[in-house]
């Protein structure tokens, strides 16, 4: 049996190592500098590499290839193809073509288009992302070659999270380039974006998740009532990972490794049966691929042992949710990472002008991080003591601040100055590292030589807030460009000058404390930092005139585009609170509501028994009469849901739809909520039909 890592590592994938071994060193060298270089794809090496492509997954047992990509509805998406066509003869044979390979047109119109196409126009277009590598994915008895692809129209408009993305990349590296150059450097030919984000999960006994409803429906209970040991005790955190988790865990991570991803952490959470699983930095294309692979590895492999892993971003109530946290840095060709303190000078300078880059971005863009983690699981865990609030700012930490302080309080830059600041940049990785706390409060935080994005929910794709950081740095490089280009004298003097007052503008999202507090939302609306309370409210950051013309100058998505997205996201948030409104009717009308009724006849005949004995019922007429009361309220609560339903339908602008559900709809679904929590308190266990919180957090 296989047991290290490095004898299974990457045998699902076609990696470099294969390539060099199936390709010509002409064809693997163009390949690789579309790779590694962002060179454009040379055509002409397309059969080749096709053609290698297919005989090694046919050589591991692949009957069928497709072109996996990213729909804006979220998740990702597939259509198998298998490798057989006719020869001149009529018989078939196994052949994958050029063509094949760099495009293909699965169907698109069941694709939520955001009002940009109708119904009938089906046409959508796949094409070969060449900088993430194919990989094998395996069913009973085949395999499938699995190709990652954007997704556009056949008008070329963007139907994908990746295109947007990818173009982000490019935007950031152009603008940085740029700088780098005004600098003097000319060693840095295109940055590098770095993501490694840490995947949050819920495991559940396979039998107990059955018996919910709403998790099979909604991936999270719709009711529950608080259990006496929830989390309160805090000994599930970092704590012994139990015998059949450990082994799922170590079944997750061989097929994890097997499929190339560099798995590295593994612990327990928070809230029991809460975890989390961390991977090992790569570039941001591929480390995002690899997340959404392994989110759909992880729920596979926990059905192989009885048990079901819930993405979703709070599944309980009442116990820690589910993030993602994007560690996310960026660097250049030569290895640089501007991110992280150097003894270089110049390093340094390029240094505290990204951080400057970002200060500048989340200062006028804050609004779009906040939209582009936005949904409606997310909304239950953003502020909830458990994650960072919607208020975007910023931690750097002690040291970093009392840094860019210093430098906000030069007059005049000298040679002096100017080396005494280089050593203070200096000593910061063991002083960032070492001494200074991360503030896990904060959805933005600096952690040494990277910045943790803390407000991605579980189920997330990434590349959405990956294209957002890229877009601000973008912004903030672009803005010390434009003032450094017409300054005279010395850059790097200049550099900081320009640095100095971008902190000066800058120091309202700046902040260290508790995040979780209320002395905090108080201070930001002193500041006037945004602070959207939910999804709907969220979303309009995108159609703010600053924020379509940031898209279109980088040519990320057009006003169309960006609109067409919105309405998407609002479509979706509907119809997950819609789901969920009439998940509840049902299980309210079909479970809860007989239950209680059960109650309601034995504390009847009970309460009877009692009066024609000629004694006093008292406590038992009380209890009685609680429970005619909770199954009228219940009814009622029913009734409010309903009504607000069928008011929906007739409300045409989705804009106003998706704010009555923010709102109204979700206030006569946590009056049902409390009504039923309130039932489940105190009906006979005998007759309570739905798994507790108390099983759900303890048995697998």
């Amino acid at each position: 049996m296989k047991n290290q890592i490095s004898q299974i590592y990457g045998e699902l994938t076609f990696n470099k190592q294969i390539m060099r071994h199936k390709l010509s060193k002409n064809v693997y060298d163009k390949l690789i500098a579309t790779i590694d270089s962002s060179e454009t794809l040379d055509e002409t090496i397309a059969a080749d590499v096709a053609h290698a492509m297919k005989e090694w997954a046919i050589e591991n047992g692949a009957t069928h290839f497709t072109h996996w990509f990213q729909p804006q509805r979220g998740g990702t998406a597939e259509k198998h193809d298998a490798f057989i066509t006719y020869d001149s003869n009529g018989d078939i044979i196994e052949r994958f073509s050029a063509e094949q390979l760099i495009q293909s047109e699965p169907d698109a119109s069941s694709f939520p288009s955001g009002g940009m196409r109708s119904t009938f126009e089906a046409r959508g277009y796949t094409a070969w992302d060449p900088t993430s590598p194919a990989f094998l994915i395996e069913a009973e008895n085949s395999r499938t070659l699995v190709i990652p692809t954007v997704f556009l129209s056949w008008t070329g408009d963007v139907l994908d999270i990746k295109t947007p993305f990818l173009r982000s990349v490019k935007a950031v590296s152009d603008a940085g380039i740029r700088l780098q150059k005004l600098l003097g450097n000319r060693l840095a030919k295109r940055l590098k974006i770095f993501a490694g984000p840490e995947q949050e999960y819920f495991l559940f006994s396979k039998e107990l998740f059955n018996s919910r409803p709403d998790l099979q429906v909604c991936s999270r209970t719709l009711f529950g009532a608080e259990p006496a040991k929830g989390q309160q005790m805090e000994d599930h955190y970092f704590g012994t990972i139990k015998g059949k988790v450990l082994k799922f865990m170590e079944n997750l991570d061989t097929e994890l490794y097997r499929r190339g991803i560099p798995a590295k952490t593994r612990h327990n959470e928070v809230s029991p049966n809460q975890f989390e699983i961390a991977v090992l930095y790569e570039e941001a294309n591929l480390s995002i691929d690899h997340n959404l692979q392994l989110m759909d590895i992880l729920t596979r492999v926990a059905e192989q042992h009885d048990m079901v892993a819930v993405l979703n971003e709070k599944p309980l109530a009442g116990v820690n949710g589910s993030g993602k946290h994007l560690n996310y840095s960026i660097g250049d060709n030569t290895g640089a990472n501007y991110l992280e303190p150097s003894k270089s000078p110049l390093k340094n300078i390029s240094f505290i002008m990204t951080i400057a880059a970002i200060l500048a971005g989340v200062d006028k863009y804050g609004g779009l991080l906040r939209a582009a983690v936005a949904d409606a699981g997310n909304d239950h865990r953003l502020g909830a003591n458990e994650a960072p609030p919607g208020i975007m700012s910023i931690y750097l930490g002690k040291y970093l601040s009392e840094l860019l302080d210093e430098i906000e309080g030069i007059g005049t830059i000298t040679e002096k100055k100017m080396a005494h600041i280089n050593l203070g940049i200096q000593n910061l990785p063991k002083i960032a590292k070492d001494i200074t706390d991360r503030n896990r409060t904060s959805p933005i935080a600096f952690t040494g030589n990277k910045f943790e994005f803390r407000a991605v929910g579980s189920s997330h794709n990434c590349a959405e807030p990956a294209t957002i950081l890229n877009l601000i740095i973008a912004y903030g490089y672009d803005k010390i460009f434009d003032k450094l280009s017409t300054m005279k004298g010395d850059v790097k003097s200049n550099a900081l000058m320009i640095v100095k007052d971008i902190i000066t503008e800058t120091k309202r999202i700046r902040f260290d404390g508790n995040n979780y507090s209320v002395e905090w939302h108080e201070e930001a609306a002193k500041r006037g930092l945004p602070n959207a309370k939910n999804t709907p409210e969220a979303l309009e950051f995108y159609l703010e005139p600053h924020a379509e013309e940031l898209f279109s100058k980088y040519g990320i998505l057009s006003e169309r585009e960006l609109k067409s997205k919105v309405e998407i996201k609002l479509e979706t948030y509907i119809k997950l609170k819609e789901i969920e409104f009439k998940t509840a009717i049902n299980m309210a009308n079909t479970l809860i509501l007989p239950a209680i009724a059960k109650q309601i006849k034995i504390l009847a005949e009970a309460n009877n028994a009692l009066t024609q004995a000629g004694l006093n019922g008292g406590a038992l007429a009380n209890d009685l009469d609680e429970f005619l009361k909770l199954y009228e309220n219940i009814i009622a609560n029913i009734n409010c849901l309903k009504d607000f339903l069928a008011k929906s339908i007739s409300e045409e602008d989705i804009h106003k739809n998706a704010h009555a559900f923010a709102n109204e709809g979700i206030s006569c679904y946590e009056n049902l909520r409390t009504a039923v929590d309130r039932a489940e308190e105190i009906v006979a266990e005998e007759f309570w039909p739905l798994a507790k919180y108390a099983d759900l957090l303890t048995k697998l």
